[in-house]
């Protein structure tokens, strides 16, 4: 029986039931993770609310939880940084609007990678000063990946059926395919970024975590009023799906799902984009160049919190605990830029994203969509010391401005191994090849923290 049948089975279907039963789990169970970094206080009264909504709205009553860079009213939104604590936003951003109109419940902030994983090289992923260390479900001394971390880890661990993210690069899918849970990024712009914590206006998106895709298009749907966006897979009798080895990432998960891909009648060919590493170097110095006026526009936004990058890092040079443990390196090499350097870092990242649409639009042209590896196995947390900053195929559909989906596909030694699926340049084309390739997948697993989850 997978988590999403496993969680069902217990629990009551929507509404103040659901509500409650979450928030016991959470109680219960996230002490052991780490993943929920606040909870809203008003989610009772918005589940008695919902009840009314409960046979119109497919969301109505639902528990969401929100990955706290995305803001809600009332509600401290962090980025995970002491700095902006206490300031909480005036209004909902956008994504969080349509899904109270949904009627979805939002239960509360999840913890995430400090500043998108963009202070500082050495802090872990899924680490920040306000949330502490989220923990991978299937092994608490392993990475959740992130930056994401909280959202993906609580969808796995069966805190709440839905959780959002947001992706810069790999944000959503990495930890999706680390957990064990679907992870849907969709193109920028699907649904909307604003009242998000930036990292990058040109990649930035929000995307949704679930057990099953077909809940997470669910959600999409709703927040989009999207009637093309559909989990109904497609006949794969006929379809081609480019099989790619990304080195550094093991094949397993691939290579489980393409073989029942071949069974199921798809055809299978190698692709490779051994220009990916270069282009992740071009995208790395674009994206320093273009965060401090995105983060600037974003913090002018939150009075009582630091109006400047500047600010920002002598404020973190004053509070003892944000470099307590981790430097802020990132923002330092950011702010030192001159001009002529932020010019020539923009337009190297212009051209690799042009050529990171060139070779996939050229892959199109032979195959339907892309298959990857999402992740290694979770490594393991070493207090004081960075991530191993394992390779990724996350890269490509980021640069491009593609939709990305990370499928749970295979386990090794217990820990979850995802497989993405990218390619097409819109959601609503790549859900029903995604959709197919989830039918090709295991069931997932229910994870078991410290032993103690059912």
């Amino acid at each position: 029986m997978s988590l999403s049948d496993r969680v069902t089975a217990a629990r009551p279907s929507r509404g103040v039931e659901l509500t409650r039963w979450c928030l016991d789990r959470i109680a219960r169970y996230d002490p052991l993770v780490n993943a929920v970094i606040g909870l809203d206080p008003t989610a009772l009264d918005q589940a008695a609310r919902a009840e009314r909504l409960r046979d119109r709205a497919p969301l109505a009553g639902v528990p969401v939880l929100v990955k706290d860079n995305i803001d809600v009213a009332g509600v401290d939104c962090t980025a995970g940084s002491r700095l902006l604590v206490g300031a909480p936003p005036a209004r909902d951003a956008p994504v969080v609007e349509g899904l109270r109109a949904a009627g979805a419940v939002v239960l509360g902030k999840s913890n995430l990678s400090e500043w998108g994983t963009f202070r500082s090289v050495r802090a872990p992923e899924g680490w920040s000063a306000v949330g502490g260390q989220t923990r991978n479900p299937y092994a608490p001394d392993r990475s959740p990946w992130g930056s994401s971390a909280g959202s993906a880890v609580a969808v796995a661990a069966g805190m709440v059926p839905l959780a959002l993210g947001t992706e810069t690069d790999g944000s959503i899918v990495c930890p999706a395919g680390a957990n064990g849970v679907v992870g849907v990024k969709p193109e920028p712009g699907l649904l909307p970024s604003g009242g998000v914590v930036p990292i990058s206006p040109v990649q930035d998106c929000v995307g949704v975590f679930a057990t099953r895709l077909g809940d997470a298009v669910l959600c999409l749907a709703e927040l989009t009023g999207r009637g093309d966006l559909s989990a109904a897979p497609a006949r794969l009798t006929g379809r081609r799906f480019g099989l790619w080895h990304v080195p550094g990432l093991p094949r397993l998960a691939l290579e489980a799902v393409g073989s029942a891909l071949r069974t199921a009648g798809a055809e299978l060919v190698e692709v490779d984009f051994p220009e990916h590493s270069g282009l992740l170097l071009a995208e790395v110095v674009a994206l320093q160049a273009g965060f401090p006026e995105a983060v600037e526009g974003y913090l002018r936004t939150r009075p009582g919190v630091p109006d400047s990058l500047a600010a920002l890092i002598a404020g973190n040079r004053a509070d003892p605990e944000e470099l307590r443990l981790y430097d802020q390196d990132v923002f330092e090499a950011s702010a030192a830029l001159s001009a002529q350097d932020r010019a020539l870092r923009a337009e190297a990242g212009r051209q690799a994203r042009a050529r990171a649409r060139r070779l996939l639009d050229d892959a199109l042209r032979g195959v339907d969509a892309v298959l990857a590896p999402t992740n290694p196995p979770a490594w393991r947390l070493v207090p004081g010391r960075p991530d191993p900053r394992p390779a990724t195929s996350s890269v490509l559909a980021a640069l491009a401005g593609y939709p990305n989906v990370s499928l749970p596909a295979a386990w090794t030694d217990g820990l979850p191994l995802g497989v993405s699926v990218f390619g097409p340049p819109r959601l609503a084309d790549l859900l029903p090849l995604a959709a197919a390739v989830e039918q090709c997948c295991p069931a997932p697993r229910a994870p078991a923290p410290a032993g103690a989850m059912p």
